[in-house]
């Protein structure tokens, strides 16, 4: 019996490993040769939801070991059925023209098949919440004549459902999936390589080198170490799992409460998926939905993520010389490999940069330096890459790509549903007379959305549905589209770390063994620090790159010091311990700065009060302390 149970793992195992090789093979190909979308799509998410049913199996708890095992092989063998349906109707498919030639019981059969396996994945990689959301999208297709006012609609029947998701380029088999097929895939693949030759290691000591012997530097180290590896992995709950096992037991020893620790990591690791040139999976979605290069979205990224990281870092630099915690006391808690040996690690990183800057796509680009990984970790003998880790990096890569390709295909629906029974157009013309036709208010109200929809939902999820209805109410209200789509991404990036429900957080939470709604409550303080970034490239596109670079790199200095200011005010600490009146003053001239358009009225008048107010800080209070006296 226990060499069954045993053949049975290793079965499973060589199982997860040859479709993972034969996944990774595949995708290699079609960057060579490419095939015809209705066969690499249909694909590549047959081979994300089989990996799902073997990596995430059905828990017998409730239904019985054989019963699980029952619906396991259900799944099973609908997904290799439904993979023998594509490939032997893609000529149909490929050649139809839609709404017009006839959908036949097939069709629907296996529409079906898809759908239902899919939300199954989902449900088994994300949990419920998505599911719910995009059970009442289906609800409100095909019953959209029930529903009251503007929302009402005439619904959809069942074949023109079936056609819209499964067999046309839109729903499941739409931009989502196909991101996930030209680009998601290969920056997972690079991640997943450069991790396992030591890579995460690495940033995690090049933090504690940094910064270790600091004020605060345990959570200065978490700050450092998720920024480099958010540069590789735009995952914030695998960027807490990468490094949190390393900083959060450091920041621990350091004299930090459990909570606070957790809640630095969240918060740290969030922020990586802003961090390029390996964004969140919402920047390659932006990517396609502006139809630009990704190198663009990710140039345009930069000054956002590191005034995200300013921000953090200033405010946990000055909690620590307020409080003291976090402080390294114990040298031995500082330790760590020589850096000099092991700088060769940052080769690949610097090869998908390189690659970026010289114009090649960010698939090539992703592609060369994963194997850049292969070739680096010969070049000293410590980080051979030996076939033991050769095969985790193949099976860490499908496993990781294939949580992100089922719940963006999944989305689709969502996509289709809104465009097709036109709610876009009617939700986006329904907040502008919600919010009075007033651009505050409409942010006000997109802040709002996006936090609640990030509420157990991936980023990429929040970050679609907020472009699908949020966007288009905010370019009528006079934000560019770089600058609308940033700001919707942004605060779903956010929602990772705002409770109720802050999925990084919790994650945290778990490695600490703290309260998880008391991290996510402190890690939604701490954000706070940033939470008005938004509004600042959102008014001026030079913080997003567009326009001369002296004129941006002089918005990325008032954003900076505006960002730092607003720290102080939060904190109520700078030199010394602020009274409520400084802390009102700071708050307010950081937050004109910040509102207003780099060189306007307001501007000026913002960034003199901060001005005037260093000069105190620095210069006329203990002076004036002194003349007190």
């Amino acid at each position: 019996m226990g060499e069954a149970i045993v053949s049975a793992a290793n079965l499973l195992s060589l199982t997860r490993f040859v479709l993972g090789a034969f996944w990774l093979a595949g995708q290699i190909y079609i960057m060579r040769y490419p095939l015809l979308p209705m066969i690499q799509i249909p694909l590549h998410l047959m081979l994300a939801m089989a990996l799902v049913v073997l990596y995430w199996p059905c828990e017998d708890r409730f239904v019985g070991k054989l019963a699980a095992r029952l619906i396991d092989t259900i799944l099973f063998l609908g997904i290799l059925a439904s993979t023998w349906y594509f490939l032997s109707e893609v000529d149909r498919l490929t050649s139809r023209m839609e709404s017009v030639a006839e959908v036949f019981p097939l069709d629907v059969g296996f529409g079906i098949v898809v759908i239902v396996t899919l939300l199954e994945c989902v449900r088994r990689t994300v949990g419920w919440a998505l599911n719910a959301v995009i059970l009442v999208f289906l609800f409100y297709a095909f019953f959209g004549y029930l529903f009251p006012g503007w929302l009402r609609f005439g619904g959809f029947g069942l074949e023109e459902m079936i056609e819209t998701l499964t067999m046309t380029g839109n729903g499941v088999l739409g931009v989502t999936t196909s991101t996930s097929v030209q680009f998601v895939y290969y920056f997972v693949a690079f991640g997943a390589f450069y991790s396992v030759i030591g890579g995460s290691q690495l940033f995690i000591d090049v933090g504690v080198s940094l910064v270790g012997h600091h004020k605060g530097g345990a959570p200065k180290t978490s700050i450092i170490s998720s920024a480099l590896m958010g540069t590789v992995s735009g995952s914030a709950v695998a960027n807490v799992v990468a490094t949190g096992v390393f900083t959060i037991p450091f920041m621990r020893r350091c004299g930090m409460p459990a909570e606070r620790a957790a809640a630095t990591e969240a918060i740290s690791s969030t922020g990586g998926q802003l961090m390029p040139p390996v964004m969140g999976i919402a920047a390659f979605v932006m990517a396609e939905f502006l139809q630009v290069q990704y190198v663009q979205i990710a140039l345009a990224g930069i000054i956002p993520a590191l005034a995200y990281y300013v921000a953090l870092f200033v405010a946990t630099d000055l909690h620590a010389r307020r409080t003291g915690e976090g402080t390294i006391t114990n040298p031995k808690d500082a330790e760590h490999e020589p850096l000099l040996p092991r700088l060769y690690l940052l080769a690949p990183p610097c090869v998908l940069i390189l690659f970026l800057v010289l114009g090649y796509s960010a698939t090539y680009s992703a592609l060369v330096a994963t194997f850049a990984c292969v070739a680096t970790a010969f070049l000293r003998r410590r980080s051979w890459l030996s076939w033991r880790k050769l095969a985790s990096a193949i099976e860490d890569t499908s496993r990781q790509a294939a949580t992100v390709a089922v719940p963006i295909a999944a989305i689709g629906i969502i996509i289709a549903v809104a465009i097709q029974s036109n709610l876009a157009l009617k939700f986006s013309t329904r907040l502008i007379e919600i919010s009075g036709g007033t651009l505050y208010g409409a942010m006000i109200f997109v802040i709002i959305g996006c936090i609640i929809m990030g509420m157990g939902l991936p980023t990429v999820a929040a970050y679609i549905i907020g472009a699908i209805l949020f966007v288009p109410a905010l370019m009528k209200l006079g934000i560019h589209e770089l600058g609308a789509h940033y700001f919707v991404m942004y605060y779903s990036v956010l929602s990772m770390v705002t409770p109720p429900v802050a999925l990084a957080s919790y994650a945290a939470a778990g490695l600490a063994k703290s309260n998880s709604w008391a991290t996510g409550m402190i890690a939604f303080r701490m954000c706070l620090v940033s939470f008005f970034i938004p509004f600042a490239f959102a008014f001026d596109p030079a913080l997003l790159g567009q326009g001369p670079i002296v004129w941006v790199v002089f918005a990325f200095l008032s954003l900076t010091a505006a960002t730092g200011a607003w720290a102080v005010a939060l904190t109520g600490w700078f030199r010394y311990p602020l009274n409520w009146i400084e802390r009102g003053y700071v708050a307010v001239a950081a937050m004109v700065v910040i509102l207003s358009p780099t060189g306007g009225t307001h501007w000026y008048y913002g960034t003199s009060a901060l001005l005037a107010f260093f000069i105190w800080a620095f210069v006329l209070r203990d002076r004036f302390v002194a003349a007190r006296r």
